[in-house]
């Protein structure tokens, strides 16, 4: 009988992932021909069907399931000691992987990343960009990545979630709009918005559609944007009003510039954190990384809570900007 090899499995993980045979074979340079084989070859050690076919691609069977997800944990689990073998072997310190949005690193990561790099300059960070979280949690299942900041969800399979912060809420108007100079917004007010969109199938607005339909609110949309960061724009630019986080280091509400952030605290917050496959396996630098970025988010919360008086807002102080 032939043996199954660590190639078999990574062939077939991406198989499933992706739900095409011939995609996975235009990324890996080969033919199709040579992807079913490796398939094959599972199938007949397994005695099972693990994949069906329909007319768009492929699906695992409920065997290629159980297979899928063992076999992505465990490699996921040795590429990951070979890059820290590879780092002993070659006297480095290795490196940390973390997956997340486009505008993530900025806006939650930034001070933690200079710090981590002034601290450990012998160590590299590898950033690769999702459009959700549910991306982030299937590139951490299916590749060698040590970290994904998501927006913390239901329970996923193989994967561990730890919160880090809450975000409250905020609608961003421009300095101009009514509403600017209200204290608070209350859901009530939310009706009569032009509504910005936030992402198409982030967690971030699901969580905010799930509020707005739990509290019977109807918010008229005809904008939606690809990132916070365009929400904010189009907002300061007085062509809608975004729903948003509150990220860490906004002033709130706001008080200078073209934009203003006036807290919705009936809307509840949104919780955001790390996602790994198992926090026992991390490597050291991945941790001291993940619990960098944890400190400095929190830190900018409490400073945000707690403001020192200042003579007056400068540029620096417009969210979305730095």
């Amino acid at each position: 009988m032939t043996a199954v090899t660590l190639d078999d499995l990574r062939v077939f993980v991406a198989v499933c992932r992706a739900g095409s045979l011939s995609a996975v074979a235009r990324d890996l340079g080969c033919t199709q021909s040579a992807v079913s084989q490796h398939v094959r070859r599972l199938e007949k050690q397994t005695g099972t069907s693990l994949l069906e076919r329909h007319a768009r691609g492929v699906l695992p069977t409920e065997a290629g399931r159980i297979l899928q997800a063992a076999a992505a944990d465990g490699l996921a689990g040795l590429d990951g000691a070979l890059r820290r073998l590879d780092a002993l072997v070659r006297g480095g310190g290795g490196s940390v992987r973390i997956t997340t949005g486009a505008t993530t690193v900025r806006h939650f990561m930034s001070e933690a990343v200079v710090t981590f790099r002034r601290r450990h300059p012998e160590v590299s960070l590898e950033f690769q960009t999702e459009n959700s979280s549910r991306g982030c949690f299937d590139a951490l299942a299916a590749d060698d990545l040590d970290l994904a900041w998501i927006t913390i969800g239901g329970p996923v399979r193989g994967i561990e979630q730890r919160p880090v912060m809450e975000l409250p809420w905020v609608l961003a108007v421009a300095a101009g709009d009514p509403l600017a100079t209200r204290a608070r917004i209350g859901l009530g007010d939310l009706a009569g918005i032009r509504h910005i969109r936030l992402p198409e199938n982030s967690a971030s607005r699901a969580h905010l559609d799930a509020a707005f339909a739990a509290s019977g609110v109807h918010v008229r949309s005809d904008t939606g944007v690809a990132d916070w960061d365009t929400a904010l724009l189009l907002a300061e630019l007085g062509l809608g009003h975004a729903v948003v986080p509150a990220l860490p280091g906004w002033e709130v509400p706001g008080t200078g510039g073209p934009l203003r952030l006036v807290p919705v605290p009936a809307l509840p917050p949104l919780p955001v954190g790390w996602a790994v496959r198992r926090w026992s396996s991390l490597s050291p630098p991945a941790r001291i990384f993940a619990d960098e970025v944890a400190r400095s988010c929190t830190a900018r919360a409490a400073a945000r809570a707690h403001p020192r008086p200042r003579p007056g807002p400068s540029p620096a102080d417009r969210p979305g900007r730095g």
